[in-house]
């Protein structure tokens, strides 16, 4: 037993020294923030129609605009749904939330969610406190994983669990949160389901008295990114012949005084066609809804839209009507947007559109993975991963004891992976062994994604992005936790040896 303990722990520190081995200084910024990564094959040589979102897609935010979000609609709880005084004490947390969490309503749970529905322990909160593992389960009838299928719909909301996907969503989690802490901190009863419904319409009502619109249009060099860079990938693809669009949510004012910012005042003339307060994304899907147009000063007008004329501006409508006078269809035409269910699963799903996907945190995730910190704590849980698998073998008191403290230091490990990218959640694209239920959307909603537009730039008009091709479980001869156990060929042959 001593000779076995002595022999496996000696094993485990050739593992480690063979990691730094596997990954000198010089490997660990490989991946690039500005590349444009590939679900599915796509050549720009056949794409003929460029279409936008705008929010988040053509103006990009800056971070300073939540803050102002979450106050407004925490003042608007106070002032006009009369919460308590006591919840103006709470100002934004920026580091609490990320991107693509799920919300269970009637159980007040902010919680990730891997692309099997189950829930990864040590991500689930109740308010701003975290729930222990063991009550999450028992929550769950015994269980981490949850049916979606049965709780919410195709957009990611249902009844009992909705999906926070979009940008502006964070403040509202952050919000959410806080209104549970100071009701669960001050023993109030309340209807969780009735909580929930007055923070999401608080929000809802600093978009539609456009009061987030005034911030931006008061200080548009504070809030809005990359304005140049928008500008020359409008250019670019116009000089080379290209078709624009722009369908977008947001009001025709404010879309104007953004895009003069950006781009200037003969922005239209960019564009073939542009389509505002589209209400997306039901323009996918109803058919009742016609165009309308607007005059110079914003007001509708009454002709019947036969055609869609560039320079001209479009109110609501629906995407059969714009297909029928377009005939912009199928894979020549792709269209971006930073809602994986508002902007892009229809277009793909229903249409045959191509689809790319703006996703800001990417940048900041990469520079993460590319840390040597990163690396080498996901390498050393690979290398424990398959060191744990091969001593199953071993069944003496003196091994499990050694398997259990192998199993409290890959927890460590993934405990401060985690903590890399976010205390609370982590990353939003993975879990600890899998992808995030908002990576499994936006693989299957966008055949690329990128942290901004200008990424585009990167790369030349006629470019075909290919997918990474990952080997499946069953093709790999050769993983990165075989390599961290040592084997240079496929391992446990032996083991495998009686298996028919």
């Amino acid at each position: 037993g001593a000779d076995l303990s002595a022999h496996l722990w000696a094993r485990y520190q050739d593992m480690r020294r063979l990691v730094h081995d596997l990954l000198p200084p010089e490997v660990c910024s490989l991946l690039n923030p500005a590349a444009i990564y590939a679900n599915n094959e796509i050549s720009l040589r056949d794409v003929e129609v460029y279409g936008f979102d705008y929010d988040y897609t053509l103006a990009q935010y800056a971070d300073a605009l939540h803050p102002e979000i979450f106050s407004a609609a925490r003042d608007i709880l106070i002032e006009h749904y009369k919460y308590p005084e006591g919840i103006r004490k709470y100002d934004y947390n920026p580091s609490f939330a990320i991107r693509g969490l799920h919300y269970d309503i009637q159980k007040s749970l902010l919680m990730k969610i891997d692309a099997f529905h189950y829930v990864q322990l040590g991500t689930a909160y109740r308010g701003l406190q975290p729930v222990p593992d063991e009550e999450v389960i028992e929550l769950y009838g015994g269980t981490q994983h949850i049916p979606l299928y049965q709780m919410s719909g195709f957009y990611g909301k249902g009844p009992s669990i909705k999906q926070f996907m979009d940008i502006f969503s964070l403040p509202e989690m952050a919000l959410l949160s806080c209104v549970v802490d100071y009701f669960l901190g001050h023993s109030l009863e309340f209807d969780q389901a009735h909580l929930y419904k007055d923070v999401t319409d608080a929000i809802r009502d600093v978009h539609v008295k456009g009061l987030m619109y005034q911030w931006i249009e008061q200080d548009m060099e504070k809030y809005i990114l990359r304005g140049d860079e928008t500008f020359a990938v409008l250019s670019r693809l116009v000089a080379h012949g290209k078709q624009l669009f722009l369908i977008t949510n947001s009001p025709f004012s404010f879309v104007d005084k953004g895009m003069r910012h950006m781009v200037g005042p003969d922005w239209r003339q960019l564009f073939d066609v542009v389509i505002v307060q589209a209400d997306k994304p039901s323009f996918f899907t109803d058919r009742r809804k016609p165009f309308r147009k607007l005059d110079e000063k914003g007001s509708l007008q009454w002709d019947r839209i036969t055609r869609l004329e560039k320079g001209k501006i479009y109110r609501q409508g629906n995407l059969f009507d714009f297909l029928r006078l377009t005939e912009w269809r199928g894979p020549r035409v792709l269209y971006f947007g930073d809602h994986l269910y508002s902007d892009l699963a229809d277009l793909m799903l229903r249409h045959g559109w191509r689809t790319g996907a703006i996703i800001p945190e990417l940048e900041r995730e990469i520079r993460i993975i590319n840390t040597e910190q990163y690396m080498h704590s996901l390498t050393w849980q690979q290398a424990l991963t398959g060191l744990l698998e091969r001593m199953q073998t071993y069944q003496d008191a003196e091994s499990r004891q050694v398997l259990a403290a192998w199993m409290k230091e890959r927890q460590e490990l993934r405990c401060i992976t985690k903590a890399l990218f976010n205390a609370q959640f982590g990353s939003i694209f993975r879990t600890f062994h899998n992808p995030t239920y908002f990576s499994r959307r936006l693989v299957r909603f966008s055949d690329l994604y990128m942290a901004s537009l200008s990424c585009l730039l990167n790369y030349r008009v006629d470019f075909t992005f290919y997918p990474r091709r990952t080997p499946l479980q069953h093709e790999a001869p050769l993983w990165m936790d075989q390599l961290c156990t040592g084997c240079m060929k496929t391992p446990f042959l032996g083991d495998m040896a009686h298996i028919r």
